[in-house]
């Protein structure tokens, strides 16, 4: 699968996320995102890993890698960095215009 089509399907699967305001998806990650609980060093925090590695690494088996993902698009946009929702930034940025194109989010602003 190209990455193009990746990011398709990925701002696709976000989709249910669409109508589910900003200040439920932090309450959702900040309570069930496994980055915010495990404040232990991981063994593997010594490896020299890619940006793409790192965000597979810390994100794995996370319950709530969506919801973070959708948060992160939605409050930094094109200037995301780090690691959210299981992608690297460059990552993020790629799929923030195919994200874009999806449609309307619940906390946009409405303009008349």
């Amino acid at each position: 699968m190209t990455t193009d089509h990746r990011l398709i399907g990925i701002a696709w699967r976000l989709d249910r996320l669409r109508w589910v305001p900003r200040e439920v998806l932090a309450d959702v990650v900040l309570r069930d995102g496994l980055c915010m609980w495990d404040w232990a060093e991981p063994a593997w925090m010594d490896e020299r890993l890619s940006d793409r590695e790192l965000a597979a690494r810390m994100c794995s088996g996370c319950p709530v890698q969506d919801e973070c993902l959708e948060l992160e698009l939605r409050t930094a946009g094109a200037g995301t960095v780090g690691v959210w929702g299981g992608l690297s930034d460059d990552d993020r940025r790629a799929l923030y215009l195919r994200w874009l194109e999806r449609g309307d989010r619940a906390d946009d602003e409405v303009t008349p």
